[in-house]
C-alpha cells in the first residue's frame, strides 16, 4: 500500500527496522529540546503530513523502550489519525517518571501503525445474546 506523505521535517521518512515490524518510528522535529518534567505532557512535532485512504487509520503508540527505560508514553495511546486529518502529526507525550526528561531533535518518540478498520452500523435491539460472562466487568474472567 502507498501512502502520499509530506516531510517538512530535517528527518528522513519513517521506515520498519525489520521485516516483521508493524510500526515505524516517529522522530521529533523541534528547533530546541524539550524538558519534560514528572507528569508533565506536551505535544510533539514531526514534521509530517500525511493522506491515508479511506478505510484506513494511523495509530501513535508508545515506544516500548522509553516507557520501560524512561516512563515516557504517549499519553492518549494510542492515537488516531483519521483518513480525512490532513494537518501536522504531533505526538502527545507524558513523563510518568520521577525524573526529567530531555527531548531531541531526532529523537525517536513513538510508534506509527497504520491500520484497516471497519465502520460499524448500529442495531437497535430489545435484549442482547447471553454468554457465560454476561455483565463481568473490569477482571471478571481472571482467576478467583
Amino acid at each position: 500500500m502507498q501512502i502520499n506523505i509530506i516531510n517538512k521535517s530535517v528527518h528522513e521518512l519513517p521506515e520498519y527496522e525489520t521485516i516483521a515490524s508493524a510500526g515505524m518510528d516517529l522522530r521529533a522535529n523541534i528547533e530546541a529540546p524539550i524538558t519534560l518534567k514528572p507528569l508533565e505532557r506536551t505535544i510533539v512535532k514531526t514534521g509530517l503530513f500525511i493522506e491515508l485512504p479511506v478505510g484506513f487509520e494511523a495509530q501513535v503508540r508508545p515506544r516500548s523502550g522509553l516507557a520501560a527505560k524512561k516512563g515516557i508514553t504517549v499519553l492518549n495511546a494510542p492515537g488516531t489519525i483519521d483518513a480525512d486529518y490532513r494537518g501536522e502529526i504531533g505526538v502527545i507525550l507524558v513523563n510518568l517518571s520521577q525524573d526529567e526528561f530531555v527531548i531531541e531533535n531526532g529523537e525517536r518518540i513513538a510508534q506509527l501503525v497504520i491500520a484497516k478498520h471497519e465502520r460499524a452500523e448500529w442495531n437497535v435491539v430489545e435484549e442482547l445474546s447471553e454468554t457465560d460472562r454476561g455483565a463481568g466487568g473490569f477482571g471478571s474472567t481472571g482467576v478467583k
